[in-house]
């Protein structure tokens, strides 16, 4: 859960849609979470959840979501908390395990085949032996 504590929300104009409006309304929301404040969250789900939010990290280690997509402040701020809510969900699933396998006779098949073929290729392009 995220605490309000961990959330700080900074307005500014937008530089989107919104005609005369753009130059007197603060429509952009930038919502930053610090990610410290994240409650019950497992410390796996912790890590992905870094990793998952690297690109968007400020200097402080806060996420940081910026939200311009509509003309009013109050539809970026919720698009801003469902955008945070869905890194949350994907942080909280936690990756399949990779099984090794070994490939089939089939695909073995098909990439000495492969090779052959490319090999007959380059042998054609070659000059006829004692034509140096």
């Amino acid at each position: 859960m995220v605490t309000a504590a961990a959330l700080s929300l900074r307005t500014a104009r937008s530089s989107g849609p919104g005609g005369q409006n753009v130059n007197k309304v603060a429509s952009k929301v930038e919502l930053r979470v610090d990610l410290a404040g994240i409650e019950g969250l497992p410390a796996e789900a912790r890590e992905r959840l870094r990793g998952l939010a690297a690109g968007r990290l400020d200097a402080e280690g806060r996420l940081r979501i910026v939200s311009q997509r509509t003309r009013d402040q109050r539809r970026n701020l919720e698009d801003a908390r469902d955008r945070v809510r869905e890194i949350l969900a994907r942080s909280l699933v936690a990756p399949r395990k990779r099984r090794a396998t070994h490939p089939g006779a089939a695909s073995r098949e098909r990439r000495l085949a492969a090779k052959k073929r490319a090999a007959r290729l380059k042998a054609a392009r070659r000059a006829p032996a004692g034509e140096d």
